[in-house]
């Protein structure tokens, strides 16, 4: 059975960290940030840790 490719979209958008965790960057920074106030777009920097629901897609993706 050949190794299974890493989806390297997923690859790109979701970084797992030294504990095991898979975090991603949250959505809407990339533009429109004039109407966005400064406390917003700071919390839009932050990394999170994706939903429970979303690990075993993104596990399979990651190749782990």
């Amino acid at each position: 059975m050949p190794k299974m490719k890493t989806h390297r979209g997923a690859a790109k958008r979701f970084k797992v960290t030294g504990s095991g965790k898979i975090v991603r960057v949250k959505a809407y920074k990339s533009h429109i940030l004039t109407k966005k106030n400064a406390k917003r777009k700071r919390r839009l920097g932050d990394e999170i840790e994706i939903s429970a629901a979303d690990y075993p897609h993104v596990r399979r993706q990651l190749g782990r």
